[in-house]
This record gives C-alpha cells, sequence and structure tokens, in this order.
C-alpha cells in the first residue's frame, strides 16, 4: 500500500513548509518613558510580515524637546532618543550656538518598509520602532539647522552635526547621515540594531 501511495505521488513528497515573517523583538528598557517627557503607552501591534513593535510607545516630546509630529518607538529607542538629546545635543546646541534646541522635525520613526525604501531589500529597524530620522534642529530663537543645508553650511552647523552625529556612535548600533550613502543626504537616521560583532556601524 505504501508502495502505491509513493508511485501515484510520482515518488516525490510535497513540501509543507510555509514562509515564516522575522519575529518581532522582545524589547526591554532601563528608565520608564513617562518619566522623560510627554509620552503614551499604546498596545503592542504587528501585522503578520514581520513589521511591529513590542513595548510600543508614542513620543510627543522628550526632556522637553518636542517633535515635529507624534512618532510611535519601541521602549528602548525611547531611552537612548532620549540619552541622545540631553546628554549629546543640548551641550552641543549650547556649545555651539549658545542656546537649546526645542523641537526636532522627525520624518521617521515606525515604518513598516524595506530598508531605504528598496524592493526585496531586508526589513528596516524602522519597522519595529526601533529607529527614528531627524532632519531638522530648531533652536529657541527660531533658528533652523538642517541637516542637508547644515553640512556645508556655517562653521558652527557644521561642527554641531558633525558632534551629534559621531557622539551617537555608541549609544546607537546604527548612525547615518550626509556622505554615508544616497539615501541619507537630508537626515540623520539613529538605530538599535543588533550587529554580529556587537559593535556599532556609523558612517
Amino acid at each position: 500500500m505504501a508502495i502505491a501511495l509513493v508511485a501515484c505521488s510520482g515518488g516525490r513528497e510535497k513540501s509543507t513548509t510555509r514562509y515564516q515573517p522575522p519575529a518581532i523583538p522582545e524589547v526591554k528598557c532601563s528608565i520608564d518613558p513617562r518619566r522623560l517627557g510627554e509620552v503614551e503607552k499604546i498596545r503592542d501591534f504587528g501585522n503578520g510580515r514581520g513589521c511591529g513593535v513590542r513595548n510600543a510607545w508614542r513620543v510627543y516630546s522628550l526632556q522637553g524637546v518636542k517633535m515635529s509630529q507624534p512618532v510611535v518607538l519601541n521602549c528602548a529607542m525611547v531611552n537612548a532618543f532620549a540619552t541622545w538629546i540631553a546628554n549629546t545635543m543640548q551641550p552641543a546646541a549650547e556649545d555651539r550656538f549658545g542656546e537649546a534646541v526645542t523641537s526636532l522635525d522627525v520624518p521617521s520613526a515606525y515604518a513598516c518598509r524595506p530598508r531605504n525604501n528598496v524592493r526585496g531589500a531586508k526589513l528596516s529597524e524602522h519597522g519595529h520602532g526601533n529607529a527614528v530620522d531627524v532632519s531638522v534642529f530648531r533652536l529657541q530663537s527660531g533658528r533652523k539647522v538642517e541637516v542637508e543645508q547644515g553640512w556645508f553650511g556655517s562653521r558652527k552647523e557644521r561642527r554641531f552635526l558633525a558632534s551629534v552625529r559621531e557622539d551617537a556612535c555608541g549609544l546607537f548600533k546604527t548612525v547615518l547621515g550626509p556622505g554615508s550613502d544616497r539615501y541619507h543626504k537630508n537626515h540623520l537616521h539613529f538605530d538599535l540594531q543588533r550587529h554580529r560583532n556587537g559593535g556599532s556601524y556609523c558612517r
């Protein structure tokens, strides 16, 4: 009977393997985001295709700095972003401009898309709320420091942008911006992707 069944199927077994989307990583953080700014805990979510956020928060401001739009990040990213704002960005702004940053233009945080929006590429860290992009720093005086223009702008702007980018390396696991590739010429990208060597990738 077994032989007959094999013969009927042509001697080949049908594969039952189905595509399994990447798992949404578990996220832990050391500080409750409610201690860091105006934030809202939201329900964890996933779309069944690998995108989604564990320990998800909607962020309106951090360390007194407003976001240009509410952004969704995971808890660890909220912690890291708040630390960078307080310990790196604000001291650099005070040093270079003599005033603080009051708001940030954030074009992207959570977004379900492949890396650099390239079809067929791996899922972006944005797909797990594990990344944030900053394109403009707005100061108390109303002055704007835009990443794309400021990178080749005044000496103060160049030094400020170089400082906040360079000093982010280590706190974040990936740091990209102008000069790294054509996809990051107009913003700074920060994420917490785990690299195989355990280090950071900064360009």
